[in-house]
């Protein structure tokens, strides 16, 4: 057994509460505005060009929300450190191309598999050593490839709906642009701002969901195993959550001074990302842009309160996951295509940035155009052979560069 044991005994709740105070309240409330606006416009939009019904990506977020919100709040308590999880965004955008050519049971089977692995890489202590053996710019690459139609959505919603796409990008833009502005105002929440206003605008008046579908009613989806999934999924979803995302995160955890417990967080990866496919969700991670907003200011050891903020937050958010689906897929597509791209430009660009810098990057170019090109072969999708194809060429012309 690996797991590191928390460093204190577990806080009770008065100590919580004399822990927490506004500064901390605050941090949570954008940090999870973060999660809630641009990633759920990535899931709705993967699911919808998969196929997916409305319950389904409604039981997806509730999984997302709610399950990976009690696990934040658990290990935020038990380690008294910011510890959020949510689900992976690569993991997310690799599952799109998936659903072309594998029924949802057998992404629901990748799933299993994923957390299965996870959980065993966290337990024997491995995670480390995986990590460390993985050459990003590779994995990065094959990361660029899949999140380049985003940035095309964003570029194509101007034409297909320029007077919402284009006050959300000036928004987002000046919020940006202005540092001080910006820490007061997220840039991707004053682009959903701006976009709400547009729509209505636009739009005229908005047609609420039925009151009787408010409420999560997740629904169980039995898994069904194949190989072709197996072998597509399975590496590529546990690479980006323990390399992408978990690193990630525990980076930036580490640069504000706290000590993340990384064979623990990857064997919660494992188990949530196995409930998670219970009802539908995509596999769990440790989230890097929450918890650099929630460790970037106040006390550090009071940080942990924000991480149990965040994790209530997505509690509610997940209990009324019907509501806030239909709510976005009754937004316009242009609306929902500003969002998601906006949310992933600064993802997008550091993806190429570390690709095609320094070593590796031959093999990381080769990765991200075999990911674009999106050609399955023997039914297997295009990011798993960007990855084999891209550690070949890497491993044949590039093993012994400096």
């Amino acid at each position: 057994m690996t797991i590191e044991r928390p460093a204190e005994r577990l806080p009770g709740l008065g100590s919580v509460l004399r822990d927490f105070g506004g500064i901390y309240a605050i941090n949570a409330f954008v940090g999870f505005l973060f999660a809630a606006t641009g990633p759920v416009a990535i899931i709705l939009t993967v699911g919808a060009r998969g196929g997916l019904s409305e319950a389904d990506l409604a039981s997806w977020i509730f999984a997302s929300f709610f399950l990976n919100g009690l696990i934040t709040i658990t290990f935020c308590t038990i380690y008294r450190q910011p510890l959020v999880f949510f689900w992976s965004i690569p993991g997310t955008v690799l599952i799109g191309p998936a659903l072309g050519h594998l029924s949802f049971a057998e992404v629901i089977g990748a799933y299993y598999a994923t957390g299965l692995l996870m959980l065993v890489l966290g337990f024997t202590g491995l995670v480390r050593r995986c990590m460390d053996a993985v050459p990003m710019p590779i994995v990065m690459g094959m990361v660029a490839g899949v999140f380049l139609q985003f940035g095309l959505d964003l570029v194509l919603a101007f034409r297909d709906g320029l007077w919402i796409a284009l006050p959300m990008t000036l928004v987002f833009l000046g919020l940006s642009a202005v540092a001080p502005l910006g820490r007061i105002v997220p840039p991707l929440i004053g682009a959903l701002v701006a976009g709400a206003v547009a729509v209505a605008l636009t739009s005229g008046s908005a047609s609420f969901p039925e009151t009787s579908a408010l409420l999560a009613n997740p629904t169980l989806y039995p898994p069904a195993f194949s190989w072709q999934a197996m072998v597509e999924l399975v590496i590529p979803l546990t690479i980006t959550v323990l390399v992408v995302q978990n690193g990630q995160g525990t980076a930036v955890l580490g640069a504000a001074g706290h000590n993340p417990p990384v064979n623990a967080i990857a064997a919660a990866c494992g188990a949530g990302s196995i409930v998670s496919a219970v009802v539908g969700g995509v596999s769990t991670c440790l989230t890097g842009p929450v918890n650099a907003i929630i460790s970037g200011s106040g006390e550090k050891h009071r940080q942990y309160t924000a991480g149990i903020a965040v994790g209530v937050f997505g509690i509610l958010f997940g209990l009324l996951a019907p509501l806030f689906t239909q709510m976005m897929l009754a937004a316009p597509g242009a609306f929902v295509a500003t969002l998601a791209g906006l949310a992933m430009l600064r993802v997008l660009q550091s993806a190429f940035g570390i690709a095609f810098q320094g070593r590796f990057s031959l093999g990381a170019l080769v990765t991200f155009l075999v990911t674009v090109a999106d050609v399955s072969i023997f039914n297997i999708g295009a990011p798993f052979w960007g990855l084999v194809v891209g550690f070949a060429v890497s491993w044949i012309l590039e093993r012994h560069a400096d």
